[in-house]
């Protein structure tokens, strides 16, 4: 069930987006089974503010988005720890993209992500999701290609509840991922959605140190 909460909004940044945030996820404050997990990078330190007011253990769960070649900021798919892959289909067929040229923007991104795992979590294994109630935090969704991987991919690890918490969200990607997670909590979830930037005062580029600063504080 989506909650589309009538916020304050915009945003003055990451932390107070995640202070607001956190505000919609009171049910979950306090419980020894429940994890949160941050997409990077712009996610962690919104994900950071929720585990800290929820008293929940945080970790980082990696998730490249596929670029169309020309248009990085147009998301023909993802990619996410555990070689998951989700294609964004409609993108795709609309603009006849190669599934070879996919493959190859794949390959690339996989770089990327395993640079990225190594990065911010060094010789620290992943936090175990197995039985526990995982909720997935960004600083928003637009297509939501990114989240919907990060969903099927903590799938495989067999938690039992799987939770997309976000400050901000186009209404008809909030809809979407419905069919993906068990629960879907958008606290702000406009119909007329442009960009996830747009809701935010402050959405300058997140920094590697910053999500180390994150996971390690």
């Amino acid at each position: 069930m989506t909650a589309a909460v009538e916020g304050p909004g915009p945003y003055l940044d990451r932390i107070d987006a995640g202070v607001q945030l956190a505000g919609h996820l009171t049910a979950y404050a306090g419980r020894a089974d429940v994890v949160v997990l941050g997409l990077p990078r712009g996610g962690v330190p919104v994900a950071a503010e929720v585990a800290r007011r929820l008293r929940a253990p945080l970790d980082v769960f990696c998730v490249r988005k596929l670029g169309v070649p020309g248009e990085p900021e147009l998301a023909m798919g993802a990619i996410a720890t555990g070689g998951v892959v989700v294609v964004n289909e409609g993108v795709v067929a609309e603009l006849s993209v190669p599934l070879n040229l996919v493959a190859e923007v794949a390959a690339a991104e996989r770089t990327e992500l395993d640079r990225r795992e190594r990065a911010y979590r060094g010789d620290r294994p992943p936090l175990p999701l197995a039985g526990r109630t995982v909720l997935l935090v960004d600083d928003g969704l637009a297509t939501g290609a990114s989240m919907r991987a990060a969903v099927r991919a903590v799938r495989s690890a067999g938690p039992a509840r799987v939770v997309v918490a976000v400050p901000v969200a186009a209404a008809e990607t909030c809809r979407s991922l419905e069919a993906e997670a068990d629960e879907v909590v958008c606290a702000l979830a406009p119909e007329g959605f442009r960009s996830v930037g747009g809701w935010y005062e402050d959405f300058s580029t997140t920094s590697d140190d910053e999500v180390r600063r994150c996971l390690t504080s």
